[in-house]
């Protein structure tokens, strides 16, 4: 399973920004797909999680309401959509996939990751 992370850019505060997240794995709609984030001197978090089908998504209180995950599977694909960005959104952004199909969608283990795409929010 190979993840490959885009989109990474400045962008001002209040500005949007959209991250991509291309598998390479023939059966990614069986994944569990989530996006983390770890900011300078600070632990990794995860910010978003959507299940399989792309019905279900659960979101960090800090992010609700400003960002949107989302799936294609016809193009194994999955985004991160980012809008009103605050200085403190600044981070590595991570997608990352889980085969587990119980638990809460952002505490479920995630096993395959992508390199990390750089999000600067400028103020």
């Amino acid at each position: 399973v190979q993840l490959q992370a885009s989109g990474e850019g400045l962008v001002q505060a209040g500005g949007s920004l959209r991250l991509s997240c291309a598998a390479s794995v023939r059966t990614f709609s069986t994944y569990t797909m989530g996006w983390f984030r770890q900011a300078p001197g600070k632990e990794r978090e995860i910010v978003a999680a959507i299940d399989r089908t792309g019905g279900v998504t659960s979101y960090a209180e800090s992010v609700k309401g400003r960002f949107t995950i989302s799936r294609d599977s016809a193009k194994n694909t999955g985004y991160l959509r980012m809008n009103s960005l605050k200085s403190e959104d600044t981070a590595v952004y991570y997608c990352a996939l889980s085969t587990s199909w119980t638990g809460t969608l952002r505490d479920r283990p995630y096993a395959y990751w992508g390199q990390g795409t750089l999000v600067t929010v400028s103020s």
